[in-house]
């Protein structure tokens, strides 16, 4: 069955009394149409049920004012905050957002990415350094403008908007050390595609070195982001000998599993052990005991991440270099080891 013939900009003008050039300047630059006409076109585009032809506008535009992101996982979190200012930015810039999820698998992020650009995106956004060189020549040979977030680096030729996470670590592990704590053991992601988890360890390692504390004796493990295997890898770390007195987390979705198994196996936190997360999500705010964590300034990083991605789109700035500060959250989690 045929379908019903979609109206055209001629209809538009027709309905409205008005040429197609004053239609097609009410869809694109609203700005330059008096008021009273401009109410009248987009009354008739209403109520017809007009919708522009994108891939004509893109074409005339040399841009499609589509822009990726590929985040690492959509099961918790994490992204949420900084990916939905990072949308919001773009949204009141008349933009769209198409999101995807790479499971932490370089080579699904590499597939998407390529196929985003395929698709027209203007501008991606990334998460974190790690990737093959292949990708980084294919993004450079395209001459597509690329933010990396959650991570900090030189500029050029990405932007990087986002924190360092070594340092965020080291300053809770170095507050951990004030309190009195010398038995540390850390929880957290794969590091070897993921540098943002590495960089947490080795942010926890400078501080016990800072303190002549070995930086070798951290007990170590490392599990994909999920609350119950977290637990489980708690579990084996307070088995050690000897037990740490603190357990720190590389996100508060690690924390929230050590949190949960440390009640199982009737550990009071944080009489008997402490527990620290990083990110600062919701999360760590509605668990027992509330989390003492790092504080990553999400919305900022997301709307900053999208002003910068639209400037180099429109040729107004070239790659950018901004670093965010982050802050310890003390909370329940944390207190003086046990004697």
């Amino acid at each position: 069955m045929k379908g019903e013939e979609l109206p055209t900009l001629e209809d538009v003008a027709r309905d409205a009394g008005v040429s197609t050039a004053t239609v097609s300047r009410c869809v694109n630059e609203p700005w330059r149409v008096a008021e009273g006409t401009r109410n009248r076109v987009l009354d008739s585009i209403s109520r017809l049920g007009y919708s522009p032809n994108f891939g004509a506008r893109a074409l005339a535009a040399r841009r499609t004012d589509t822009f990726g992101a590929v985040i690492p996982t959509m099961t918790n979190a994490i992204f949420a905050r900084g990916l939905q200012a990072f949308q919001d930015e773009l949204g009141r810039n008349d933009a769209t957002l198409l999101v995807s999820s790479s499971s932490y698998d370089p080579a699904i992020e590499e597939r998407q990415v390529r196929t985003m650009i395929a698709r027209g995106a203007d501008g991606l956004l990334l998460i974190g350094k790690r990737r093959s060189k292949e990708i980084d020549r294919f993004l450079e040979r395209r001459g597509v403008p690329v933010v990396i977030a959650w991570t900090v680096g030189k500029a050029g030729p990405y932007s990087f908007v986002g924190f360092d996470n070594a340092a965020g670590a080291a300053a809770l592990a170095r507050r951990a050390i004030e309190l009195g704590h010398r038995r540390f053991a850390f929880l957290g992601g794969l590091r070897r595609t993921n540098d943002r988890a590495n960089d947490r360890v080795l942010g926890v390692r400078r501080a016990l070195r800072e303190h002549d504390l070995d930086p070798d004796a951290l007990a170590i493990e490392e599990v994909p982001y999920s609350i119950d295997r977290a637990g489980e890898a708690f579990g084996r770390l307070v088995q050690g000998c000897p037990r740490p007195s603190i357990v720190m987390c590389g996100n508060d979705v690690q924390a929230v599993g050590a949190l949960k198994m440390a009640r199982r196996m009737g550990l009071s936190v944080p009489r008997d052990i402490s527990v620290t997360g990083f990110d600062d999500i919701e999360l760590a705010t509605v668990v027992e005991p509330a989390l003492t964590t790092v504080h990553v300034p999400h919305r900022d990083m997301g709307r900053k991440a999208a002003e910068v991605l639209l400037a180099q789109v429109r040729g107004t700035d070239g790659p950018q270099r901004i670093r965010l500060p982050t802050a310890i959250v003390e909370r329940e989690s944390l207190a003086r080891p046990p004697d």
